[in-house]
């Protein structure tokens, strides 16, 4: 996970995985079939379906939940792309885990043998430069520009809000907000209040910053990021790996909130 700040442009980097203890019983062919299965309609669907699918496949206790989700400003094909990224890194590093959760830049996916649609988890993880500090003049609206946008996302049709500060001399700042669309409204607002209140002392006084959720995440930077039509997917790698311990990468700063 590299620091952030660094890169002048919006680039698909892996942001995060999060994988539960080694099942044996993963390896059984009809987990596998149904895995498979739901794999390829998340890929096939997500993308065509305006950057959001969620489905099941098997039955009873073979049954597998599905949901991917790319960045609303993000094009079909560069969706396409992370998405099959995503399930690339999901089976590649999760090939024995029942959960998977895998963050990129662009998109999210996740998979469970237990019922998570609709359900707000609030575990997060903030990405911070540690020496990217903004200016004092800056900092508390920053923060009140980010509630803003907060407050106006769950209000949109995709629960996704993209916003302009101008802090004069200083330059400009630009905030985004987006939750995953199997959750209320009422929750995504709760989900994007609570990661700015969870990590505020960490993310308030530096120039960019990242959040990351499993039911919302939020971006803040001193460059345009969004509305990205034609960057190439996945330059570089800022891979985290979660299996239920929070790891932090030189330069940058990285805390995940477990809540049970």
């Amino acid at each position: 996970m590299l620091s952030l700040g660094i890169f002048r442009a919006d680039r698909n980097l892996n942001s995060g995985l999060q994988c539960s203890d080694a099942d044996n019983s993963t390896s059984e062919s009809s987990f596998r079939v149904n895995l498979d299965n739901l794999l390829g309609l998340l890929t096939e669907k997500g993308p065509s379906s305006n950057g959001f699918f969620k489905t099941t496949v098997g039955r009873k206790s073979g049954k597998i939940y599905g949901l991917m989700q790319c960045r609303g400003d993000v094009s079909a094909e560069n969706c396409a792309n992370c998405t099959r990224e995503s399930v690339a890194v999901a089976l590649r590093d999760c090939l024995k885990s029942k959960e998977v959760q895998v963050w990129f830049t662009w998109c999210f996916l996740r998979y469970s043998n237990e019922h998570f649609f609709g359900v707000w988890d609030q575990s997060s993880a903030a990405i911070v430069n540690e020496t990217n500090f903004d200016n004092a003049s800056v900092i508390s609206r920053g923060i009140v520009f980010m509630s803003e946008v907060a407050i106006t996302a769950p209000k949109q049709p995709l629960m996704f809000h993209t916003a302009v500060l101008d802090a004069g001399q200083f330059g400009k700042r630009y905030g985004m907000a987006q939750c995953t669309r199997d959750i209320s409204r009422t929750d995504c607002s709760r989900c994007l209040d609570t990661q700015l209140m969870t990590f505020r002392t960490t993310i308030g006084n530096k120039r960019g910053w990242e959040v990351y959720g499993s039911s919302c995440s939020m971006w803040y930077h001193d460059y345009q990021f969004y509305s990205n039509i034609s960057i190439t997917a996945n330059d570089g790698d800022r891979r985290l790996s979660l299996h239920g311990v929070a790891i932090g990468i030189t330069m940058a700063v990285l805390l995940f909130l477990f809540v049970p």
